[in-house]
């Protein structure tokens, strides 16, 4: 059965990449800024290309952190990508200015401290021996990344009968999150829909979840 995802469009992100290869990976996909379509999809996708702050106040701008919040509430899928990731955690420091985030997830993105920036280009990552999204990838795949920003220190979750969530880490500099997967919620710094056949898969692994 084909499953049907929606690409959130909040005027940021590589919208018709993300589009394209999320229907290569097998899913009807459909690029609205419509809330029910969102809420109601099987999957969504949250990319984000540019400032944190922007990201930020664009996806509030079609209620798209409430949309995040309800399906999250109700176990449906939400992948975000690049800087669709990173407004997912608290909050985001960018030229000495703090910008709210979803908060989905403890932590702050920041400039990474790297002897050049933006960290653009491949990269492998470290991923967990259980992870769902790299299942079937060599550890020495490389994904590609465009980004100067990136969390650094991933505030541990879990306890009280909950399992904590999978981070896959990559280096550039400093170690960085390079993917979150938490039950529903999975989220990557480099950009699957320019990854080649590592990212097509990737995709095909998070599809077969939904």
């Amino acid at each position: 059965m084909v499953v049907n995802v929606v690409v959130l469009d909040y005027g940021s992100g590589n919208l018709r990449s993300a589009e394209r290869a999320v229907a290569r990976a097998g899913a009807d996909v459909t690029v609205t800024a419509d809330f029910d379509a969102a809420l109601n999809a099987d999957g969504l996708v949250v990319p984000g290309v540019g400032a944190f702050g922007a990201c930020v106040a664009g996806l509030r701008s079609v209620r798209g952190d409430q949309i995040i919040g309800r399906r999250l509430a109700g176990g449906r899928p939400v992948l975000g990508i690049c800087v669709g990731m990173q407004i997912l955690f608290a909050e985001g420091v960018e030229h000495g200015e703090r910008h709210e985030g979803c908060g989905e997830w403890p932590g702050v993105v920041e400039r990474l401290d790297a002897p050049v920036l933006p960290h653009m280009g491949w990269n492998t990552v470290r991923a967990p021996e259980d992870s769902v999204l790299f299942a079937g990838l060599d550890p020495s795949t490389r994904f590609y990344f465009v980004h100067s920003y990136g969390v650094r220190r991933f505030e541990p979750l879990g306890g009280d009968g909950f399992r904590a969530p999978l981070v896959t880490w990559a280096e550039h500099g400093v170690p960085f999150v390079a993917a979150v997967e938490n039950g529903p919620l999975s989220a990557t710094q480099f950009h699957p829909e320019k990854s080649g056949d590592a990212g097509a898969l990737l995709l095909m692994n998070w599809l077969a979840t939904l």
